[in-house]
């Protein structure tokens, strides 16, 4: 029987190669840019917020940086607003005088110390001791009283140094731990934000000599002749010279300030400083010249000097209070200026010096 013939052998075959048609490639996204201005106009990016995004988008940062720009420019205009309001209230209620200024004063006494206490409480994080609430509660409110008492006494040395007294025994009888931080703080608000403000009281209706050196009269409406007494005119030259002083200083120091004037206030600058003095100086001269007060040209500049000197000294001890409490501003009362505090700060030391100048250095008050 023949043997059965060998399977054949199996051979390993390619298959095929297959030409499969490659996955269709998508389309790269449709992008739509808008043909805009850089930064579009405020008014179109308010109503149509979606082409604000897109021109932010297709710019980068620009939009940002323009948005940035456009809100300081808000604020700058709301302060100037804000400032104009408060200086045209400010002159009527200097002009008045009487009763209305130093109700005016006590209530912006009221406010600054009571922003005052509240500095001297945040720096208890920095571990200094505040003092109770009661006391600073009290202080402020004896603060308000000084410039009422001076008006119908003249003076407050009584007045101060008998609150000082008893806020000193209330502080040492109080339970718990007395601390001497407790008795600075208290006495020096009796002083800051009571005492050195009275004097802008005693500016104003303390000296009552007539001020005119002309034989022209003064308009009936303003007061007539009597009406424009030492005191008035001393405490209108001063406020406008303070005012001269911070703008000058403001503007120049942001355009020309390169030399820092101390680590107190380091935005405050050398050139700044100088524009300030020279400001407060000229708007001096200039408005003794129409007021035909003080006769002296030596006395006018005097006086300017004076006044820039007292406005600086307490721009920077306020400045001082805040960097201790580690806040940019004493409050939020009035807008686009912060605090009470960081309005008068440059009046605080002003008004003691120019009374203590008119009565002293001056005969007759410069009449």
């Amino acid at each position: 029987m023949a043997a059965p013939a060998p399977a054949p052998a199996a051979t390993h075959l390619q298959p095929p190669l297959l030409l499969l048609p490659s996955p269709p490639r998508p389309h790269p996204p449709l992008r739509l840019r808008f043909l805009l201005p850089s930064p579009p106009p405020l008014r179109l990016r308010r109503r149509f917020p979606l082409l604000a995004a897109a021109a932010v988008s297709a710019g980068g940062g620009g939009g940002e940086e323009a948005a940035r720009k456009a809100e300081k420019a808000r604020q700058l205009q709301k302060r100037v607003l804000v400032g104009v309001a408060i200086g045209v209230g400010a002159g009527g209620i200097v002009v008045a005088g009487g009763w209305v200024f130093a109700a005016a004063v006590s209530a912006a006494v009221l406010a600054g110390s009571r922003e005052y206490f509240e500095l001297v409480r945040s720096t208890a994080g920095g571990g200094g001791t505040p003092p109770p609430r009661y006391v600073s509660r009290v202080c402020s409110a004896i603060c308000a009283l000084m410039p009422i008492l001076t008006l119908y006494y003249g003076h407050m040395d009584v007045t101060v140094t008998f609150s000082a007294f008893v806020i000193a025994i209330s502080l040492l009888l109080q339970r718990g731990n007395p601390r001497f931080a407790q008795l600075t703080s208290s006495v020096f608000g009796l002083f800051y934000c009571g005492y050195l403000p009275s004097f802008w009281v005693k500016l104003r209706s303390g000296l009552a000599a007539p001020a005119l050196n002309t034989t022209y009269n003064w308009p009936i409406l303003l007061g007539g002749p009597a009406h424009w007494t030492v005191g008035l005119v001393a405490t209108l030259m001063a406020i406008s010279s303070i005012i001269a002083a911070d703008t000058s200083a403001f503007l120049c120091g942001r355009a020309f300030g390169r030399t820092p004037l101390t680590n107190i206030s380091p935005k405050k600058t050398l050139e700044g400083a100088l524009a300030g003095l020279a400001g407060c100086v000229l708007t001096t001269v200039l408005l003794s010249t129409v007021l035909r007060w003080p006769r002296s040209l030596l006395s006018a500049t005097a006086y300017g000097i004076l006044i820039f000197l007292g406005s600086l000294f307490g721009d920077l001890v306020e400045s001082l209070i805040k960097r201790d409490a580690g806040v940019k501003d004493s409050g939020s009362l009035i807008p686009g200026h912060g605090g009470i505090l960081d309005r008068v700060d440059s009046y605080v030391f002003t008004g003691a010096l120019c009374y203590s100048f008119v009565r002293v250095a001056l005969p007759l008050y410069g009449v």
